[in-house]
């Protein structure tokens, strides 16, 4: 049976991939265009920002959080991964789960929970460290734990033998770690770390949250330019340097992992007994997870305090506006916003996600094909290495803030945009797993490529289908970056409300901030469980 009667033609592809095509040139290529145009378009500007001291401390904020950060991820992540996953422990898999949750909350709950971990009135205000350099790294630290974790142990698991080989010639545990393990985690920790410098980078929701005035990153610079100041061009010059991070932080860490994925292919094997060596690890994984630990205590303590006693005050408060706000937007207004949007998000997000999966599950024959193949695989993936604050700040300069299309048009277009890489990377793994046989065997029967698709593909990715809408519904309803550039007064979503509650004095604004992050944390947290539960085996370990 020839290739031609097994896959769709190349003609019925191209029209299959208009929609997303054309959707991914709107709403993503054009407005970073739009945004790389304007920061290039007056050469004056450019030399204006790029000579100034100010733009250069920021760069250099930004660069040493991100790097600190990283460091103290691997500190106590590796440890946290040999504990995780080669120890043999009552509970790990509890201890796993709860050591990646913090990595499933939106950047703006990680904030207002180290806010009220450092409060003045906080359980560990006496530190001092209240809208520090510090606590935003902690938070960074706090955030990424779980990359690690999931990278770096995934990796160990699979070498154990070969350790063990090392100590039965004679190695001592130091030297079967340096001469075996680590040249093997080697690649693993550092593509984690740079999917961590990354992240860092980009946490646009932790810093504008839980940083002080005046000492910002790119990213923040980037909204104050915006926002306060209105000087879009010096905004656009600022997103390309934070492009240009980005964008190497992600090609790193893809070449990385690319050599991460070739040396897991050895078997995952059965977790040892805890020895007299592992102590250490162990000592620094129980910090790790009472670290992990304390910021959502202290949050959700804190909602349930007010004016020095426990009461539910903070709850009862959410049907009404916080002090200070003319837009009579409440807590619970938001969130209504907010799961509009981000269904709306999600339904877009799994259309185009579920043709563009099917097209780059399938392994054309043609060289030309496979070349195609590949730059629409990078297309797909540029969203997630692009920071969302640059998406946001590319509608605005696009589409405009309601001019062009209306708040509750542009917001989920634009969370679909940043959610779209994560749906395709649920569903292909689905995909690729499936017996070509199956599909062979379908067309020797004389079945057409739509009805192959139909009747194999389609089935064995229902499943998933969930799964993606899930990621894409819970990305979406947590995103702040991308969204605090489009959403208007009379019609906020959660996280932006939230920033603002922050952002204005008075207890009461305070308190429904801490009440509003444990409502959101618990949507999300949930939503993310769930699907992680829910998640077929081939679609695992796909992100």
């Amino acid at each position: 049976m020839s290739a031609r009667k097994i896959v769709p033609t190349v003609a019925g592809w191209a029209l299959a991939l208009t929609v997303p095509l054309v959707f991914l040139a709107l709403f993503f290529l054009w407005p970073v265009g739009r945004m790389l145009g304007l920061g290039m378009s007056s050469a004056p500007v450019a030399w204006e920002v790029l000579g100034s001291g100010r733009t250069w401390r920021i760069v250099g904020q930004t660069l040493g959080m991100a790097v600190v950060a990283t460091m103290g991820s691997l500190v106590l992540g590796i440890p946290g991964a040999y504990v995780l996953y080669r120890l043999r422990l009552p509970g790990r898999r509890f201890m796993r789960a709860f050591a990646t949750a913090p990595f499933a909350l939106p950047t703006v709950v990680v904030g207002v929970a180290f806010r009220a971990l450092f409060d003045p009135s906080g359980p560990l205000g006496f530190l001092g460290f209240d809208q520090s350099t510090t606590a935003v790294v902690l938070a960074m630290v706090f955030f990424n734990y779980a990359v690690i974790v999931r990278t770096v142990g995934s990796m160990w698991a699979g070498i154990a033998d070969l350790t063990a080989a090392a100590r039965t010639l004679g190695a001592s545990p130091a030297r079967a770690f340096f001469t075996v393990t680590l040249p093997q985690l080697g690649p693993s920790i550092a593509a984690g770390g740079g999917l961590v410098f990354l992240f860092c980078a980009t946490s646009f929701g932790i810093v504008q949250t839980l940083g002080r005035p005046g000492y910002g990153t790119l990213e923040s610079e980037i909204y104050v330019q915006t926002t306060s100041y209105l000087n879009l061009d010096h905004a656009a010059v600022l997103s390309i340097l934070q492009l240009v991070i980005v964008v190497f932080a992600l090609v790193v860490s893809t070449a990385l992992s690319s050599r991460t994925e070739r040396a897991l292919s050895v078997s995952v094997h059965r977790p040892q007994r805890v020895t007299r060596e592992a102590i250490p690890a162990l000592v620094i994984t129980a910090g790790s997870l009472l670290f992990l630990a304390a910021p959502m205590v202290a949050l959700v303590v804190g909602s349930l305090r007010s004016g020095g006693e426990w009461t539910f005050h903070n709850y009862l408060a959410l049907g009404r506006p916080g002090a200070g706000f003319s837009g009579g937007t409440s807590v619970l207004d938001a969130l209504d916003h907010s799961a509009r949007i981000a269904l709306d998000a999600a339904v877009v997000a799994l259309a185009v996600g579920v043709i563009l999966a099917l097209a780059l599950s399938r392994r054309p024959r043609m060289p030309l094909a496979r070349a195609g193949q590949r730059v629409l695989d990078g297309v797909v993936l540029l969203p997630l290495g692009i920071s969302a604050v640059t998406v946001g700040f590319g509608f605005l300069v696009t589409w405009g803030r309601v001019q062009s299309l209306p708040v509750g048009v542009i917001v989920p277009l634009a969370q679909a945009v940043v959610a779209l890489p994560l749906v395709v990377r649920s569903l292909v793994p689905i995909l690729r797993s499936i017996d070509p046989r199956m599909r062979e065997a379908a067309a020797t029967l004389g079945a057409s490529p739509a009805r192959v698709m139909a009747t194999i593909d389609l089935p064995i990715m229902a499943r998933g289908l969930g799964v993606a809408f899930g990621f894409a519904f819970a990305i979406s309803l947590g995103e702040f970056g991308a969204t605090s550039f489009l959403a208007s007064p009379d019609y906020q979503t959660l996280p932006v409300l939230i920033s603002k509650l922050l952002g204005r004095p008075g207890v009461d604004n305070y308190g429904m901030a801490l009440a509003g992050s444990v409502i959101l944390a618990g949507l999300t947290g949930t939503l993310m469980f769930v699907t992680d539960v829910l998640r077929p085996r081939g679609a695992r370990g796909a992100f």
